[in-house]
């Protein structure tokens, strides 16, 4: 049975990597995701904001020490708390190399294509063997178009390749009017992986303070069925690679990811609620499932769902379908 699959031009084992997360921050813990069975480790995403700040004291080109700029970023005060330095991080990085023989990738986080791009190449040098460039940019300012978003993610995708020879993969939102043109176009840019999807971290609000407040949960196999969706449409139609991360919590999940066309699939919850051994679990449930389909590779399993065959008539048909398909409770029709 072959496990072996090709992320980003990357050997792995098998698909089940660790995603960017604080699980990489120390080397005991990296080194046990590597014997618990990580196939790769992504390490936690350094910010635009940390690196600008670092280099020149400032954030978005603002100074947060004069008056008018100070409110509007003081929602940044957290950087001084922050797990890395941009120093520490190259530091940590080259620590984590070091430590373990499993595929390393570094991962920036940022929404514009100017000077901290540089970083990258610092990146590169420091033994990255790939990087996961995250965009995390939510539209609400009215004059900003989809048409400019899309194209300020493609022009960073562009500057970045111009800068470093090793892989890029993008790490998308799904909010665009028509990812398949956005992931389309990141293809065409250059980019070498389509990360499916980034999580939509919305405050709640704290209604005896009335303020906004961070609020985070771990995922679960509810938010899957969007990841496959666009793998499906997006296998084959795309030279890059297909990774799916967010809502894989079981090795059934994991078989869902490959037969929509993921090279890879990357965990995070399922590694914080049961430890790095559950690895193992998930490359297990993967080749007894395989076994018992009779296939001896993960590649004769992948795509094998086709979502994109007279895609909006089959789309249009789905959702009619899937909501005919429901009963009230009780009902006999």
């Amino acid at each position: 049975m072959t496990l072996s699959t090709t992320y980003l031009g990357l050997s792995l084992a098998h698909p089940f990597m660790i995603g960017a997360s604080p699980l990489a921050d120390h080397l005991d813990t990296v080194k046990r995701l590597e014997d618990g069975g990580a196939s790769a480790i992504v390490m936690r995403s350094l910010f635009e904001e940390q690196i600008t700040m670092a280099e020149t004291g400032k954030i978005h080109q603002r100074d947060p020490l004069e008056g008018e700029f100070a409110e509007a970023l003081s929602g940044f005060q957290a950087l001084d708390r922050s797990a890395f330095t941009p120093d520490s991080y190259l530091e940590h990085l080259r620590r984590v190399k070091a430590a373990v023989h499993i595929p390393v990738i570094a991962s920036l986080n940022g929404t514009t294509k100017e000077s901290w791009l540089a970083f990258a190449t610092s990146l590169e040098q420091a033994g990255a063997d790939a990087l996961e460039l995250n965009m995390y940019d939510l539209a609400t300012e009215a004059h900003d178009s989809s048409a400019s978003i899309e194209a300020r993610i493609r022009n960073t995708v562009v500057e970045l390749k111009r800068r470093v020879r090793m892989p890029i993969a993008v790490k998308a939102l799904p909010y665009f009017t028509a990812f398949g043109h956005v992931a389309h176009e990141l293809d065409l840019a250059g980019a070498n992986g389509l990360i499916l999807f980034n999580r939509f971290y919305g405050p709640d609000i704290d209604i005896r303070t009335m303020t906004l407040v961070p609020r985070i949960e771990l995922s679960t196999s509810a938010e899957l069925p969007l990841r496959l969706h666009w793998a499906a449409l997006l296998h084959g139609h795309v030279r890059c690679s297909i990774a799916v991360t967010g809502g894989v919590a079981r090795p059934t999940d994991g078989v869902k990811a490959i037969l929509a066309g993921a090279h890879a699939v990357q965990l995070v919850s399922a590694i914080l609620r049961h430890g790095p051994g559950y690895f193992v679990v998930m490359r297990d449930g993967l080749a007894h499932w395989l076994e018992a389909q009779n296939f001896t590779s993960i590649d004769q399993a992948r795509g094998k769902i086709d979502g994109a065959r007279d895609t909006d008539l089959i789309e249009r048909a789905n959702y009619i379908r899937t909501l005919q398909s429901w009963k009230a409770q009780g009902s006999h029709e």
